[in-house]
């Protein structure tokens, strides 16, 4: 694996072919470390999640500034962070099937901490014999529902008997509640988001409690998602956060107000290849370098950092359909900087970002999970 590769002789930005994904390193750093420092500040540990940049070269400068370990989404992103020597992983995603726990078994072999999630019994018990079978109690997270209806049962009793009952299988040990707290991506204000944050983690708290009760200690209580993460110092209870897209920023997090211009570290470089009509432009940038995800506060599917007035309406594969406002125009040859609604699946279309450093092209990064679905 590669990870990043610093370029022999720094190229400028007119130099670089498009499309492209740009990557900041200034304010790439900068969120690493501001992240960090929030949760250091709190008292919490930090457990970014992987998914959101899926490249060694990111996350050992999260661990290097303080992150205790990473959270991944898929087995194959743990595979690939194991071989590059991090020991410290959360699987913040069911694991099913006998594959899947073979796989599990080879990583515990290797002597990779590793801790699971789930929110059935049955996921839970089939851990349970792989533990037995190892002579080893794997560390296992319950998954609980504050508000993104996705995964988890809800907090309270109901949370609490599933635990009751996974407490008395031999080959995990519950270590802790977690939920994601994604639901914040649809608040409106600071206010709202802070609301959020509350509720988030709130709900753990409860069903901790509600469980000590009854004997049952739950050591861990692990939150995650970008907006609420801004008010980990807020969260008591609280002993890990899992932000991720904290590193690069998009529109998913500007329109809501958890972030400002000047953390956004990444843009997609795109060349306008045609105007066909009055208040419509091409750029050479479509869903195969965009993704398709749209974003509830805003149309379109990235707008031009220079103009927000200027933004993509439409995206076939390889075409970017640009809505040009009366006033504004764009010529043939033009080289656009787009700031994408979410960055997480932008990374994974790309098999390497550009890192910028003062609009020069310093490294390529390349995306070392990209692809890593299992």
């Amino acid at each position: 694996m590669k990870e990043a590769i610093i370029i022999s002789r720094p190229l400028d930005l007119s130099e670089l072919d498009t499309p492209a994904v740009l990557i900041d390193l200034d304010i790439l750093e900068r969120n690493i470390k501001w992240t960090a420092e929030l949760a250091r500040r709190a008292g919490v540990k930090l457990r970014p999640h992987f998914k959101t940049h899926k490249s060694i070269w990111i996350a050992r400068k999260q661990l290097e500034y303080g992150a205790c370990g990473l959270t991944v989404a898929k087995l194959g992103e743990a595979e690939v962070l194991a071989d590059s020597g991090v020991e410290d992983l959360l699987i913040a995603f069911p694991l099913v099937g006998e594959a899947k726990l073979g796989r599990l078994r080879a990583l515990i072999d290797r002597g990779i901490k590793v801790t699971i999630s789930t929110d059935h019994a049955a996921v839970a018990a089939d851990i349970s014999r792989l533990g037995e079978s190892l002579n080893y109690r794997i560390p296992l997270y319950v998954d609980v529902n504050t508000g993104l209806n996705r995964c988890g049962g809800e907090p309270g009793e109901e949370t609490a008997a599933l635990i009751r009952q996974m407490a008395g299988m031999p080959g995990v040990e519950v270590r802790g509640l977690m939920t994601h707290g994604g639901h914040a991506y649809g608040k409106k204000s600071l206010s709202e988001l802070r609301e959020a944050a509350a509720e988030e983690v709130g709900g753990l708290v409860q069903t901790k409690e509600l469980l000590e009760r009854s004997g049952i200690r739950i050591p861990e209580i692990s939150v995650g998602s970008t907006p609420t993460s801004k008010f980990i110092a807020e969260q008591t209870g609280a002993t890990e956060t899992r932000p991720g897209a904290y590193v690069f920023g998009d529109i998913s997090q500007l329109a809501i107000g958890s972030i400002t211009m000047d953390e956004l570290a990444m843009t997609i470089l795109a060349t306008v290849v045609s105007t066909p009509r009055p208040g419509t432009a091409i750029i050479d940038a479509g869903s195969k370098t965009f993704s398709s995800d749209t974003n509830p506060h805003r149309p379109g599917y990235g707008f031009l950092r220079s103009d927000p007035s200027v933004y993509i309406e439409r995206l076939s594969e390889e075409h970017g359909i640009v809505k040009v406002p009366e006033g504004v125009q764009l010529s043939i040859g033009d080289r656009l900087e787009f700031i994408p609604n979410h960055c997480c699946t932008v990374t994974n279309l790309h098999d390497a970002l550009h890192g910028v450093r003062h609009r020069k092209v310093e490294r390529l990064i390349t995306v070392d999970a990209r692809g890593r679905i299992q």
